[in-house]
């Protein structure tokens, strides 16, 4: 396979990864064939696919221009993909200039794109890590450079912790990431779950399997499992619901049935 002049030479062009897939569905060109048809191939369980991703984007944007509204200028998107149109910096620096944006994945194309965006804005930053080594986020020169956790940071983790298996231990991870964060910070949380998915679960499960195939185990968790990440946060209305119910900006019934797959949530620490 013939390597794009992108793609940093230390990845390997034959295996798929998860935020390059979600990059595919989102339209994006940041991809290579074995992702494409990885997706291909989960689309031919659950065809909505994009329209979910679409609908994490779009939550994700509502969630950034509500917590830059409430006064928070500073955001830590933890797994934060490859760059599309409407990042969380350019959300948060339209509402507030000089909001401060620390992204952070492990992905190398993710990083090594962010770092191409990112160019020659001082206010912004990548870090190349992992969301289950919350250590390596928090004392990274990026954030300690650009964040001030004495003060309210947005914590964005979406589309991200149902690709943490339960045997890393993704409860501790969030609460880790929690601790060290000041008295009025957000938590923004989306997860993907069977509950919503207009298919049979067992239909479903075949994109499931298609990850699990990949090495990158998709995570299903119930909508109780998923409020247990949101443990010391009291949270912002309206809870923690389907994507097109948090807070619209257009008529939740015009959505595709597959924007309601899994939820989204923010809270708040006290």
């Amino acid at each position: 396979m013939e390597r794009p002049a992108w793609a940093p030479r230390s990845i390997d062009v034959s295996v798929p990864s998860v935020s390059r897939i979600y990059d595919y569905y989102l339209g994006g060109s940041h991809n290579f064939e074995v992702d494409r048809e990885a997706a291909r191939r989960a689309m031919e369980f659950m065809p909505g696919l994009p329209k979910i991703t679409q609908a994490n984007r779009a939550f994700m944007r509502r969630a950034v221009r509500y917590a830059a509204g409430e006064g928070i200028t500073q955001f830590l998107d933890v797994g934060s993909g490859i760059p599309t149109f409407g990042n969380v910096h350019e959300v948060a620096q339209a509402v507030s200039p000089g909001a401060r944006v620390v992204y952070v994945d492990h992905d190398p194309v993710a990083v090594a794109h962010s770092q191409a965006v990112l160019a020659g804005n001082e206010d912004a930053d990548v870090v190349a890590a992992d969301l289950r080594k919350p250590q390596e986020i928090l004392t990274s020169p990026q954030v300690e450079q650009l964040l001030d956790l004495d003060r309210p940071v947005a914590l964005l983790l979406v589309a991200i912790l149902h690709f943490v298996e339960d045997e890393d231990d993704p409860y501790a991870a969030v609460a880790e990431l929690s601790a060290a964060l000041a008295p009025g910070s957000l938590l923004v949380l989306t997860h993907a779950s069977y509950e919503g998915i207009p298919l049979p679960a067992r239909r479903a499960e075949g994109a499931v399997n298609v990850y699990k195939d990949i090495r990158n185990p998709l995570i299903m968790r119930s909508r109780d499992e998923i409020a247990r990440f949101f443990e010391g946060y009291d949270m912002v209305e309206p809870g923690l619901v389907p994507m097109p119910h948090w807070r619209p900006e257009t008529a939740p019934e015009d959505e595709d049935p597959y924007a309601f797959s899994g939820f989204a949530g923010v809270g708040r620490t006290s």
